[in-house]
């Protein structure tokens, strides 16, 4: 019983997106439900596992997301619950430099660590483990406890230790926030055990966004109050974060965001906060700055956006678009266009077209030519699910 607290052997998401968690022969499939045993899952396995990740890896799609288990010296690979050809295997075969015994690992993507990597845990040592390359780089961890497993959730690195957890950066090592944790009360869900005082789900009726963005990693966030959160990672599940965990600055929600040339412009009131979208969201010196130094516009913004591979920023103020050349020094407002709307929360342009939103509706335009000729709304769609985990 997962719920009187327990160590876990290995932590990690299967393709599908389910979090399994291993303890001696039996696994959880999610963060609810009954212990199974790990060989209904993995008829191959015999005992308890070290350690296990699921891999990432676009580059090789005959790689991506097979789920990997170490056991002793051994490592064994599936995907949709089938052994792959060849294994078990010696580690050394698969993952040259890295020890045998392991106490936990987890990947970390291009984008969260320098490149598509595995962190592999022993002792208070991590070593680094580049796919592409092969290489291994070690480090020492002496503030972080023993991990007895490690999982990558939403962008978030935990390593679990007894029936705790501590939250760390997977390039660092660095802890911020008050931690050790108790895991029954965030990844799993126990009597008496809970965080956000029993929050009911999000109706999608009830939704009601003040931002969105797709930034050039094609991470796409939604914002709304002092939270936010990750929507194209959605086969993980959804959560949301205070917009302070990523970007600290900005401590009381935010206006209008957009993404350009790898930085994310978050505008709350007369004031715009630039980050460098790398890894981590860094603010760049010298910001915030005002909505009209950096922009060429005056009064608040309802929203904005650009579209992939576009130069020009359209900000919604009230029943107007305004496109600005951000290519331009300085940035002056090109053209005006009137909308069919008015009111608008939030606004998303990906390769699929532009959505605008409006309470829990959005409406749907091809191109921005489109929407700056439109003089008639077109019909509004529901904000579901399946956008962002909100109960139909």
């Amino acid at each position: 019983d997962r719920c009187a607290g327990v160590e876990f052997d290995a932590i990690t998401p299967n393709e599908k997106g389910n979090t399994l968690f291993f303890k001696d022969d039996h696994v959880w499939n999610g963060f609810t439900g009954p212990a199974q045993l790990s060989s209904l899952h993995f008829k191959e396995l015999n005992g308890p596992i070290n350690a296990a990740f699921r891999m990432h890896n676009t580059e090789n799609p005959d790689d991506h997301d097979h789920i990997y288990l170490f056991q002793d010296d051994k490592v064994y690979s599936y995907f949709n619950q089938t052994l792959e050809e060849g294994y078990p295997k010696q580690i050394q075969e698969d993952f040259p430099g890295v020890p045998t015994h392991l106490d936990a690992a987890v990947e970390c993507p291009k984008g969260e660590c320098m490149a598509d990597s595995v962190l592999f845990f022993k002792g208070q040592d991590v070593h680094v483990y580049d796919i592409a390359t092969k290489a291994v780089k070690t480090k020492t961890w002496s503030h972080l406890p023993s991990c007895t497993s490690a999982f990558r959730w939403l962008e978030h690195y935990y390593c679990f230790h007894g029936q705790n957890f501590t939250r760390f950066h997977p390039v660092s090592g660095e802890v911020t926030g008050a931690y050790p944790k108790d895991a029954r009360h965030y990844f799993m869900t126990c009597p008496n055990f809970g965080h956000g005082g029993n929050r009911k789900p999000l109706k999608c009726s009830d939704v009601k966004l003040n931002a969105a963005t797709t930034d050039d990693g094609g991470r796409t966030y939604f914002f709304a109050g002092p939270i936010y959160m990750r929507v194209d990672t959605h086969r993980d599940g959804f959560h949301a974060f205070p917009i302070t965990r990523a970007w600290k600055e900005v401590n009381d929600g935010v206006d209008a965001v957009f993404s350009y040339n790898s930085k994310i412009y978050l505008i709350k009131g007369n004031q715009v906060y630039i980050y460098k979208a790398d890894a981590h969201f860094t603010l760049i010196e010298g910001y915030p700055k005002t909505v009209k130094e950096e922009l060429g516009i005056e009064g608040t913004v309802d929203a904005a956006f650009v579209c992939p591979n576009e130069n020009i920023a359209h900000i919604i103020q009230g029943k107007i678009m305004r496109d600005v050349d951000l290519t331009a020094t300085p940035r002056v407002i090109s053209r005006n266009f009137p909308l069919p709307l008015s009111d608008i929360d939030a606004s998303l342009c990906g390769d699929d077209g532009i959505r605008l939103f409006k309470g829990s509706q959005f409406y749907y335009y091809e191109s921005p030519r489109i929407l700056a000729m439109g003089r008639i709304a077109p019909v509004a769609s529901d904000i579901t699910s399946a956008l962002m985990g909100c109960e139909d």
